[in-house]
């Protein structure tokens, strides 16, 4: 049985010119201690569509779903307040910006204790005794120090640990990792991430990595989702994906890696930019910026439908020879 299942998510914010639609029909499926992987440029929609997930959307936000199933439970069924138990236990995320999803007001320790005192429970001692495991856990030196430090004394990447710890505090089957490593260097960066995957292992967690660093991907994912303006456009293994893309996006992500440039140095570039609300193509939201457009491309919208190369939403898929 699968711990998350999500069917046609869609997730539309109102303007002064109408509905926006920021995330169209997404479907995900995630296994116990299996590592998903959401790759695409800025504004495709990653963010949004996991927010929309964890229930952290704003009230004018419209969320549709067909099903949304965590760990055998229906959240379509849930209340609000139901949903919230879920968040930080069942489900906990990990957000971009470490130095400002810790509020500067309270202590570290506070905080993770807070996380502990909700999911778990325990007397004040027994509460930070876990905290300082916690923080132990993820590889934050000092920790009886470290508990009574602000925010603003800590390091980025001691600020990430500090959210990883607390994201851990509920014990989630689930954890999802948004751009974990974006404000930190690139020292850093691997530290965390090393750090993840070591925790997942440990926790026999589901993990989902938002990112848009294609090398982390292949290193670390067994299946990876493609998103493009909003929408799913590619879904496969890892090694098929990177082996043998079919969706024209995907074979231009991967070609653009630094290890695949050209002989004169120059790396391939994708031309165009990314829909927004005021120019969406008719048909193929990638029409105008792919190689492979037909004229049905542009006139015509493709569904994400399973072929026999995968989850693809493209009316000529391509047909690849290996990449690695």
């Amino acid at each position: 049985m699968s711990l998350l299942s999500v069917r046609n998510l869609s997730v539309a914010f109102p303007t002064q010119n109408g509905w926006f639609q920021a995330v169209e029909g997404i479907n995900l499926t995630v296994n116990p201690n299996e590592i998903l992987a959401i790759v695409g440029e800025s504004g495709s929609g990653k963010s949004v569509a996991m927010l929309a997930l964890m229930n952290l959307l704003p009230p004018q936000a419209r969320i549709t779903c067909d099903e949304l199933v965590l760990d055998g439970k229906n959240l379509l069924q849930l209340t609000a307040t139901e949903r919230r138990r879920l968040n930080g236990g069942t489900v906990a995320m990990i957000f971009q910006e470490p130095m400002t999803s810790l509020n500067p007001c309270f202590t570290v320790g506070y905080q993770i204790d807070e996380a502990v005192k909700t999911h778990v429970g325990g007397g004040r001692k027994e509460r930070k005794e876990q905290v300082l495991s916690l923080l132990e856990s993820v590889g934050i030196p000092d920790p009886a120090r470290r508990y009574d430090a602000y925010p603003h004394q800590m390091s980025g990447g001691m600020s990430q640990r500090a959210m990883i710890a607390m994201a851990l505090a509920g014990q989630p089957k689930l954890l999802i990792a948004d751009e974990p490593t974006t404000a930190l260097d690139v020292t850093v960066q691997a530290q965390i991430l090393e750090l993840l995957l070591k925790l997942q292992q440990q926790f026999q967690m589901g993990l989902i990595l938002i990112t848009h660093d294609m090398g982390v991907v292949a290193e670390t994912a067994q299946q990876v989702v493609v998103q493009y303006a909003g929408q799913q456009v590619e879904k496969n293994s890892a090694y098929e994906l990177f082996n043998h893309p079919h969706h024209p996006y995907t074979a231009a992500l991967l070609s653009a890696l630094p290890e695949r440039a050209l002989p004169t140095g120059l790396l391939p570039t994708i031309p165009g930019l990314v829909p927004g609300q005021h120019n969406r193509p008719q048909g193929c939201l990638f029409a105008p910026r792919c190689a492979y457009q037909q004229a049905r491309c542009q006139t015509e919208v493709p569904a994400l439908a399973q072929q026999q190369q995968g989850w693809i939403r493209c009316f000529y898929p391509l047909e690849t020879e290996t990449m690695l």
